[in-house]
C-alpha cells in the first residue's frame, strides 16, 4: 500500500469562485442536476431520473441523521451578538442521546463566535411563543484547545435540551453558504427521511430525494437501508497542513442495527455471483459509517473484545493503512458479529469513527457514491478521489464547465467505482 500519509491536499484542489457555491436549493429537490460516471465515462440527466442508472435489485444505504438547531445566538446589554455552536455533549459522543434529553440544564463542549466581547458572566435569551416564556442562560465552565464547555440553563426546567434547541436555536448551515439560516431552511437543510437527532450537518446527497425519488427506485426493487451517523462541525475542518499526516481526523457516531449488518453480510457472501448487489452509499457520510463497520468488524474478528461490541466500537484514523491484513473472506467479519450480536441479544451497536478514507483505500463495501460537489483541499474530495481516481478531476470539470451548482445545497453525482474487490 502506498504512503497515504505522504498525500497532499495541494493535489486535490480546483478553483471555485464564490458564484459557484449554492446558496438556495432549488425549488424541487429532485430536480437538480445528476452528473452519471461509470466505465471512466460522464453523462448528465436531472436526479429524478435516477433509478434509471442504478442496476436493478441494487442496495442503497442512507443516512438518517437529522439536523439539531445547534447555532443559537444571544444578544448582549451592550447589543454586541454572540454566537455559541454546540459541537457535542461535555462527556462525548457516546453521551449524545442522553443529552438531548437532559431537562433544566446541560453542559456541551461548544465554538464562539466573537468570544472576545464575551469575558464574564451569563448570557441569557427570553423569547415568547403562544404567550409562553421561555428563559435560556448560558456560561462558560470550562475552555480547552479547539473548544468551550457551555453550560445551559433553561426555564420550564421541565423541557428537554432537544426542545430548548428547537426552540432557542437555528438551522447551523455550512460556513461557506454566506447569508443568514432563514425559516425556510428549517425544512430544505434536511432530508426527507431523517429521524435521529444528533448532527449539526447535514448529509447533504440526501436533499434531493423525494417521495417519488424512492418510489421510483422501490418499482426497480432497489433496497433501501438506514444507517446513523452524527455529522460533527468537523466534517468542514480544512486540510491544513502539508501532508495528511499530520491532519487530525475528526470522529463521529454511528449507529447500525443488526438488519443492515445482515443485509451487509448476505450481500458480500454472495460475491462473485449472480446473486451479488450493487451497493449504492448515500453520501459520504454513508459511505464512511459502512466502510468504518467493515473494519470494527475485522478488528473484533482479530482480537475480540467484549466491551466494544456492548459499550460501543472505536476506528482509528489509519486503521485501514496500518493493519496488517490476514487472508479473509470479505464476509468473515460480519460473519463474526452477528454471531456474537446473537450471543448477546443485541439489535443494534455503535461506536465512533476517526477514519480517513484517501487515494490508495482499497473499498470493502462500497460500489457506487451519490454525492454532491465538495470543497477543495477537503477530506470528502480525497474520499470521492479513492473512488474514481485521477478522474475526479475530470469530473469536477465536467460539472463546472456546465453549470452544475456546487456544495451542500448545489447538484448531484453518482459515481461507480473503478476497481472490482
Amino acid at each position: 500500500m502506498p504512503d497515504v500519509k505522504n498525500i497532499k491536499s495541494s493535489d486535490y484542489t480546483y478553483q471555485l469562485p464564490k458564484n459557484r457555491i449554492a446558496l438556495y436549493p432549488l425549488v424541487h429537490r429532485d430536480e437538480s442536476k445528476l452528473l452519471i460516471y461509470k466505465n471512466r465515462q460522464i453523462s448528465e440527466d436531472i436526479f429524478k431520473n435516477i433509478s434509471n442508472y442504478i442496476p436493478y435489485n441494487s442496495i442503497l444505504i442512507l443516512n438518517k441523521t437529522k439536523v439539531v438547531n445547534a447555532r443559537i445566538y444571544f444578544r448582549k446589554t451592550t447589543g454586541a451578538r454572540i454566537e455559541i455552536f454546540c459541537l457535542e455533549p461535555e462527556k462525548g459522543l457516546s453521551a449524545l442521546e442522553t443529552a438531548f434529553t437532559e431537562k433544566g440544564n446541560s453542559t456541551w463542549k461548544c465554538l464562539i463566535g466573537k468570544v472576545g466581547k464575551w469575558k464574564t458572566g451569563s448570557l441569557e435569551k427570553k423569547i415568547l411563543i403562544n404567550n409562553i416564556s421561555y428563559k435560556l442562560n448560558a456560561r462558560i465552565t470550562g475552555k480547552e484547545k479547539h473548544y468551550f464547555l457551555i453550560t445551559f440553563n433553561w426555564e420550564p426546567a421541565y423541557l428537554s435540551f432537544s426542545d430548548i434547541l428547537n426552540l432557542c436555536g437555528v438551522t447551523p448551515l455550512p460556513p461557506y453558504i454566506k447569508r443568514e439560516a432563514e425559516d425556510s431552511d428549517v425544512k430544505t437543510y434536511q432530508t426527507l427521511y431523517a429521524e435521529q437527532n444528533g448532527s449539526v450537518a447535514a448529509p447533504t446527497s440526501g436533499f434531493h430525494f423525494t417521495l417519488a425519488v424512492i418510489d421510483s427506485l422501490k418499482s426497480k426493487n432497489i433496497n433501501l437501508h438506514y444507517l446513523t451517523l452524527h455529522i460533527g462541525a468537523g466534517t468542514f475542518k480544512p486540510v491544513t497542513t502539508e501532508t495528511l499526516r499530520e491532519h487530525y481526523m475528526h470522529s463521529e457516531k454511528t449507529i447500525f442495527s443488526k438488519e443492515i449488518i445482515t443485509s451487509l453480510y448476505l450481500n458480500l457472501k454472495n460475491y462473485g455471483t449472480e446473486n451479488y448487489k450493487l451497493l449504492v452509499a448515500g453520501g459520504t457520510t454513508s459511505t464512511r459509517a459502512i466502510e468504518s463497520l467493515w473494519w470494527f468488524a475485522l478488528q473484533m474478528l482479530d482480537n475480540y473484545k467484549e466491551d466494544f461490541l456492548i459499550g460501543g466500537f472505536s476506528v482509528p484514523q489509519w486503521m485501514p493503512y496500518e493493519f496488517q491484513m490476514k487472508n479473509i473472506r470479505f464476509y468473515e467479519p460480519f460473519e463474526f458479529i452477528l454471531e456474537k450480536m446473537e450471543k448477546f441479544g443485541l439489535t443494534e451497536i455503535k461506536g465512533e469513527t476517526s477514519l480517513i478514507i484517501v487515494p490508495g483505500y482499497d473499498y470493502k463495501i462500497t460500489d457506487a457514491l451519490i454525492t454532491n460537489y465538495h470543497l477543495p483541499g477537503s477530506t470528502l474530495l480525497l474520499l470521492v478521489a479513492a473512488l474514481v481516481g485521477n478522474d475526479w478531476k475530470k469530473i469536477y470539470d465536467y460539472a463546472y464547465k456546465n453549470n452544475f451548482r456546487f456544495l451542500s445545497y448545489g447538484d448531484s453525482s453518482l459515481l461507480f467505482k473503478n476497481k472490482s474487490k
